[in-house]
């Protein structure tokens, strides 16, 4: 990377970046009134009806088990939003054309976005996970899977950011995205209940099709080391599906898709 390349792909994170802190109300009050009533609600006045939860040989208290789909879906949902929104509004306000008339390639562009929203998504799951430890003792059974899984589905989830962000056409269009696609994903995904579960039949089916399923496992597996599904398949498996979507970005912001009339 050239010295050029690299100031303007630095320049262009930390003012991606800085434009979240700036916004603290928006950016971590949400997420933390949002899942201080998830833990009150589910984890405390519904863990006491349901108890505990046993997968793979082990039982853990219900606001336990939770904790991690909690965690994934504040972190890919800030991912998500973070880079498909500062891509929109650049649009919006044409002021992404300064970006794009830079000697920045437009690979650097995207990894520059990328990089953004996955540290707003890492910041937001950090901050779910320590709301968590005032409800429930949790520790880190597996720190390595627990931080490859956070940077690789953060990583994810901001590329499809930028996808989403170049495709919207209105403000309604990125609502509809996170609201109706990425959150049922989650809800659906074994946040709140086990796979196994689930009776044999095609709804057990439809659910194992859901990526969300191995999010939630990988980020299980680093907390609590015990997973419903191969951590590492499920690893291999989302790295290759990043590596897919930021190839699809470049090629994306190359074409000018979304970006020039």
């Amino acid at each position: 990377m050239s010295n050029v390349g690299l100031t303007g792909f630095v320049t262009l994170t930390r003012r991606e970046i800085l434009r979240f802190l700036r916004r603290p109300r928006n950016t971590f009050i949400p997420p933390f009134v949002t899942n201080v009533l998830y833990f009150a609600v589910f984890g405390v006045v519904l863990g006491e009806r349901v108890g505990t939860m046993q997968f793979d040989g082990l039982t853990v208290e219900y606001i336990t088990f939770i904790l991690p789909g909690l965690v994934v879906l504040g972190a890919i949902s800030n991912a998500f939003e973070n880079s498909s929104f500062s891509i929109f509004h650049g649009r919006w306000n044409r002021y992404i054309e300064e970006t794009l008339t830079s000697p920045m390639s437009y690979s650097r562009m995207v990894a520059a976005y990328i990089v953004s929203g996955a540290v707003r998504g890492l910041l937001v799951g950090t901050l779910i996970a320590v709301i968590g430890t005032f409800f429930t003792s949790v520790g880190v059974a597996k720190p390595f899977y627990l931080l490859a899984f956070a940077l690789v589905i953060t990583l994810l989830f901001s590329s499809i950011g930028v996808v989403g962000g170049l495709w919207a056409e209105d403000w309604d269009n990125l609502t509809m995205m996170n609201q109706f696609l990425v959150r049922p994903l989650v809800f659906f995904g074994g946040v709140f209940y086990t796979v196994n579960s689930l009776p044999p039949g095609i709804f057990r089916d439809i659910t194992l099709l859901n990526p969300m399923v191995y999010m939630v496992n990988g980020i299980r597996y680093g907390f609590l080391g015990a997973s419903e599904v191969n951590p590492n398949l499920s690893l291999a498996v989302l790295s290759g599906l990043t590596v897919v979507f930021m190839l699809v970005d470049a090629y994306l912001f190359r074409r000018g898709y979304g970006l020039t009339d």
